[in-house]
């Protein structure tokens, strides 16, 4: 049922920002560390373990392909929840990091389209030594 699917994800959305919290706590910072991250990471490893036992079935796959299909706006309400004014407070580094990593996956982009790419076949001439008799 699609439904499956739906909890499936907000499982994994739970356990992420969770883990990432936990994470946090851990080395001794007051947010959450990587939730987003790792909830994507048990989502596709998870979503790949259960495909192969073959108990996530087309049906619960079309609730996770359901918020795939609206998973820019869901990144964008995440955004908005950071701290953005305390991270352009505290100066000039999380604004060159921020810079630097968008400069990057702009620059990845054109090798990042090169990998699914399948390459053209090439006819070969036909030779013109014949084969000896």
């Amino acid at each position: 049922m699609i439904i499956y699917g739906v909890a499936f994800l907000a499982f994994c959305t739970l356990a992420g920002i969770f883990i990432g919290e936990l994470l946090g706590k851990l080395i001794g910072v007051p947010a959450n560390v990587g939730g987003v991250g790792i909830a994507m990471i048990l989502l596709i490893f998870l979503g790949s373990y259960l495909s192969k036992r073959g108990l996530f079935t087309g049906k619960s796959e079309q609730g996770v392909e359901f918020w795939s299909a609206i998973y820019i706006p869901i990144v964008v309400a995440m955004a908005a929840q950071q701290n953005v004014y305390g991270a352009l407070k505290g100066g000039p580094m999380a604004i060159l990091a921020g810079t630097a990593a968008v400069a990057i996956g702009f620059a990845l982009v054109p090798a990042l389209s090169r990998i699914g790419q399948k390459k053209p076949e090439t006819d070969v001439a036909p030779s013109l030594n014949k084969a000896p008799r």
